[in-house]
C-alpha cells in the first residue's frame, strides 16, 4: 500500500469532517477528502445532460459523448479509448412539434419516437382516430381501409392521471379501490383489443402503416404526473410520436364524442446509414500486477425522450468521478484499474456483451467489476451475485468504507446470478465476478426511468457523492488485496414453483449490428 505523507495525513484528519476521522488509512481518507471538497460532479453532469445531451445509440450525440469522455479523461492524466464494438442505425432527432388544430387549437406536449420516419420538412395534418375494439383479426382486416389518411391512437386511455401516491394520500379508500379496480379492467380490456387484430403492440403500427395511416399516436404513461415513458418507433414511412397523457386523454375523450379532432405534427429527424458504436474504455495502469484488473463499469447511452440524467447518467458521472479521484489519490495501483461506458446497453448489453466477447484476457483475469445503473439514490444493496465465496472478499472490502457509508448498505451473501437488467449480468454469465451498486428508488420506476422528465434537476448530488466515494474504496480494496477473487459458484437453490434446479445464466452473444433496416 502505498502511503500519503504524515503531514497531509494529518491535515485530512483534522479538516475532512466524521467520515474522513473515523479512518486511519490515508488513501481512504484522501479519497473521502477529495470526493468532498473538491467534487466535479456538478460541472460534470451540465456538461454531458445539459450540453450534450440524450445519448441514443448510433446517434450523433452518442458520438459526441464518446469523445467528451476521452477529452475529459484525457485532462485529468487518465488513458482513454473509443473501441468499436459494431454497427447500428444512424439516427438524428430534430424538431418535433405536435399541435391539436381542431375542434379547437393546441399545442400538444409529445415527441417523434426514436428511429421513427421524419416527415420530410413538412408538417402532416390528418383526423385523429382509436383502434376499434373488434371481434377478431378478420374484423380487423376489413376495418383497415378506414385507417387511411388518419393518425390511429393505438394505446389506451388512462382513468387518471394521478399516480397512486396521490390517491392513496387523499382518495377515500372506496375511491381508491374503484379506481384501481376501472384501471385493472380496462388494461385487460384494451390487451385484448390488440390482441383480437391479430398482431401484437409491436407489429401492429406496421400493419396500420401498410394500410395508409398517415402517423401512429401513443401514450405509454408511468404512473407519474405528466411523465410518459419514451421508446423506439416500429414504422418505416409514417411518424410514430408519444403524447403526454393530459393531451392524450384529451385527444381521445374528444375522439370518442365524435368531434373529430384534427392534429398537425411535423417531426425533422435525420437518418444516417449504418454507423459504427462504440464503449469508452478508460485505464490507470497497475504497477506490480498489471494484467490483473478492478472495473468500474456503468451504461453510457439512453432513451432520448429527456438526456438520460438517471438512466444512466448517474452511473457514468459517478464512474467518471471515482476515477477522477482515484487517479489523483491513488496513482499507483497494485492492478490495473479499467472503467467501461457501455454502448447500446438499452437495447440488450450490447456494448458489454461485446466487451466480453472480445476480451477474454481481461475477464480471465477479473479481480471485480463494480456497476452501476439504476437511479440517483445512494447505495444501499450489495449481492454476492451467486458467487460462493463473495461474501468473504466483498465484507474485507467494505471494511475500509466509512460507517457513514457502509452501514446504509444491505448485503445478499451469496446471492444469486440475477438482475439481468443491467451490464454486469453480462461478466456475471460468463463465470466473472460483476457485481451491482444498487441504489434506493428515487421514485426511479415512476418517474425518471425512460421518460421524458429524466433531466439534469431529478439528480440528488448528495447521493452521487456518497456512490463515487464507496466506487473509488471499493476498487482500491480490491485492488490492494493480495488475494485474487475465488470463481466458484454457489449452487442455486430450487426453483420454487418448478423444483427444478435453478441454473446460471447462460451467455448471449452481443448483437454487433442492430436497428439497420
Amino acid at each position: 500500500m502505498r502511503q500519503l505523507p504524515k503531514l497531509l495525513l494529518a491535515s485530512l484528519l483534522l479538516t475532512g469532517g466524521a467520515g474522513i476521522a473515523q479512518t486511519a488509512d490515508p488513501v481512504v481518507a484522501g479519497i473521502m477528502k477529495e470526493a468532498t471538497e473538491n467534487s466535479q460532479l456538478e460541472k460534470l453532469a451540465h456538461e454531458l445532460l445539459d450540453g450534450i445531451g440524450p445519448r441514443l445509440v448510433g446517434s450523433p450525440k452518442m458520438k459526441q459523448a464518446n469523445d467528451w469522455a476521452i477529452a475529459k479523461y484525457t485532462g485529468w492524466g487518465i488513458t482513454a479509448r473509443n473501441e468499436k464494438w459494431g454497427e447500428w442505425r444512424g439516427w438524428e432527432r430534430g424538431v418535433s412539434h405536435i399541435d391539436m388544430v381542431a375542434p379547437w387549437v393546441k399545442s400538444l406536449e409529445g415527441t417523434q419516437l426514436a428511429w421513427s420516419p421524419s416527415t420530410k420538412g413538412k408538417a402532416v395534418t390528418a383526423e385523429v382516430i382509436i383502434l376499434p375494439e373488434l371481434k377478431d383479426s378478420t374484423a380487423f382486416q376489413q376495418w383497415l381501409p378506414n385507417a387511411k389518411g388518419k393518425f390511429v391512437m393505438i394505446s389506451m386511455n388512462q382513468p387518471t392521471g394521478r399516480p397512486d401516491y396521490n390517491w392513496e394520500e387523499f382518495g377515500l379508500k372506496s375511491s381508491v379501490e374503484k379506481m384501481k379496480k376501472q384501471r385493472e379492467e380496462q388494461t385487460r380490456a384494451w390487451a385484448l383489443r390488440i390482441s383480437r387484430t391479430g398482431y401484437t403492440g409491436k407489429t401492429l403500427p406496421g400493419a396500420l402503416e401498410k394500410a395508409g395511416a398517415a402517423g401512429i399516436v401513443t401514450c405509454n404513461w408511468s404512473r407519474g404526473f405528466g411523465v410518459d415513458k419514451i421508446f423506439g418507433a416500429n414504422t418505416k414511412k409514417i411518424p410514430t410520436v408519444d403524447i403526454a397523457l393530459e393531451d392524450y386523454g384529451l385527444l381521445y375523450r374528444l375522439t370518442e364524442s365524435g368531434d373529430k379532432p384534427k392534429i398537425s405534427i411535423l417531426a425533422d429527424s435525420k437518418e444516417h446509414g449504418v454507423v459504427p458504436v462504440f464503449n469508452t474504455i478508460a485505464e490507470i495502469k497497475g504497477i506490480e500486477k498489471p494484467d490483473e484488473y478492478v472495473m468500474l463499469s456503468a451504461h453510457f447511452d439512453s432513451w432520448d425522450g429527456a438526456t438520460g440524467a438517471t438512466d444512466n447518467g448517474t452511473g457514468t458521472l459517478t464512474m467518471m468521478e471515482a476515477m477522477r479521484i482515484l487517479k489523483k489519490i491513488y496513482p499507483n495501483p497494485k492492478r490495473t484499474i479499467l472503467v467501461g461506458h457501455w454502448g447500446s446497453e438499452e437495447q440488450g448489453l450490447n456494448g458489454s456483451r461485446a466487451f466480453v466477447e472480445d476480451h477474454p484476457e481481461i475477464i480471465a483475469n477479473l479481480q471485480a467489476l463494480f456497476n452501476q445503473d439504476n437511479g440517483t439514490g445512494r447505495v444501499v444493496n450489495l449481492s454476492g451475485q451467486g458467487f460462493k465465496n463473495a461474501g468473504e472478499y466483498l465484507t474485507r472490502w467494505l471494511s475500509k468504507v466509512p460507517d457513514t457509508i457502509k452501514n446504509r448498505i444491505e448485503t445478499h451473501f451469496p446471492g444469486a446470478p440475477g438482475g439481468g437488467g443491467s451490464d454486469f449480468a453480462s461478466f456475471v454469465a460468463v463465470g466473472a465476478p460483476g457485481f451491482s451498486l444498487s441504489s434506493l428508488n428515487w421514485s426511479y420506476g415512476t418517474y425518471t426511468w425512460h421518460t421524458n422528465r429524466d433531466t439534469y434537476d431529478k439528480i440528488v448530488f448528495d447521493d452521487l457523492r456518497n456512490n463515487a466515494m464507496l466506487a473509488a474504496i471499493m476498487v482500491y480494496a480490491a485492488c490492494e488485496d493480495p488475494e485474487k477473487t475465488s470463481r466458484e459458484k454457489s449452487v442455486l437453490p430450487n426453483n420454487p414453483r418448478t423444483g427444478e434446479q435453478g441454473k446460471w445464466p447462460e451467455p448471449v452473444k452481443a448483437t454487433r449490428k442492430g436497428g439497420v433496416d
